[in-house]
């Protein structure tokens, strides 16, 4: 067996899993295959976690290796292709697999695109997910914002404090979100709310230069020059490689109780890739707490 434990993701939900299972004199892996930290590195403002006034994700996230890194936590940059089930779990990369006597998949959620051509290549030149990371980069700008949940709604209300126009696009006919916000927009002359309409075209190559929309109803095509794109449509939990090993629910989202545990004996899941109510920094660093307490409980009681 290489390791007690073997951490699938490197975001804050995977990071204090393996701070407190270090604490416990575990072995412990952590395996990312992109940027630690996840999701909150896009945000350059965190007001909200408790101790600090205000840091950036990326000054979080650099903390939190640092704390792991100082309790001599061992990483890997690849990404986790399946898991083989049994005594000793084998967790299997694109460059390779390691042993451990338990797994926490704490794998995050990525952001759900439109799915359009020139999608991917515009983010970062003027398609965003993030209105606190870009508003200011839209200070008297056109701006378009696609959803209509909550999430959407507030990225809307943010955007009215810099850009001249906001235009919110709703697929639906009515909007999901908290009726005051809602409310707040119809009410701001910035503001221009439009339901039953899709996004079915992104124009710009180099830089995003306009949308096309689609009444769901009429067939109407309509052409709006947007300087920005903000796409707030969900999140798409990370969690394919784990199907066939841990129960995900219709969503993919894992389904484990509150100490983090899944049905599959010793593989546990936590954060923002687990089935919950609420996705926040706090609550995915709650979770590595708890999943690696009962991933240290689960290796005692087996004698590992």
């Amino acid at each position: 067996m290489d390791y007690d434990i073997i951490i699938v993701g490197g975001g804050p939900a995977g990071l204090t899993a393996a701070l407190y299972a270090l604490r416990a004199n575990r072995s412990v892996l952590i395996i990312e295959k992109n940027t630690f930290g996840g999701q909150m590195t896009y945000s350059p403002k965190i007001e909200n976690y408790p101790g600090f006034l205000s840091m950036s994700g990326n000054e979080l996230a650099d903390k939190l290796v640092d704390q792991v890194l100082s309790h001599s936590a061992e990483v890997e940059i690849a990404e986790v292709t399946g898991i083989k089930d049994g005594n000793i779990k084998t967790v299997i990369t694109d460059s390779g697999s390691y042993t451990a006597g338990a797994v926490i998949i704490a794998t995050g959620a990525r952001h759900r695109l439109l799915g359009l051509e020139n999608e991917n290549e515009l983010i970062g030149h003027g398609i965003s997910f993030c209105a606190v990371c870009d508003g200011a980069f839209c200070n008297g700008k056109t701006v378009a914002v696609v959803g209509g949940g909550n999430s959407a709604l507030q990225e809307a209300v943010l955007l009215t404090e810099n850009a001249s126009k906001v235009y919110i696009i709703q697929d639906l006919d009515y909007l999901t979100g908290e009726k005051r916000l809602a409310e707040q927009l119809r009410s701001n002359d910035k503001a221009e709310i439009i339901t039953g309409s899709k996004v079915v075209e992104i124009k710009g190559k180099n830089e995003l230069e306009g949308i096309v929309i689609r009444n769901s109803h009429s067939g109407e095509m309509k052409t709006i020059a947007v300087d920005g794109l903000f796409i707030a449509i969900g999140l798409v939990p990370q969690n394919e490689a784990f199907a066939d090993i841990i129960k995900l629910n219709e969503k993919g989202y894992a389904a484990s109780d509150e100490s983090c545990k899944t049905i599959a004996d010793g593989i546990f899941a936590a954060g923002d890739c687990r089935e919950k109510s609420v996705r926040q920094i706090t609550t995915a660093v709650a979770d590595g707490a708890c999943a690696a307490l009962a991933a240290c409980e689960y290796l005692e009681q087996r004698r590992i």
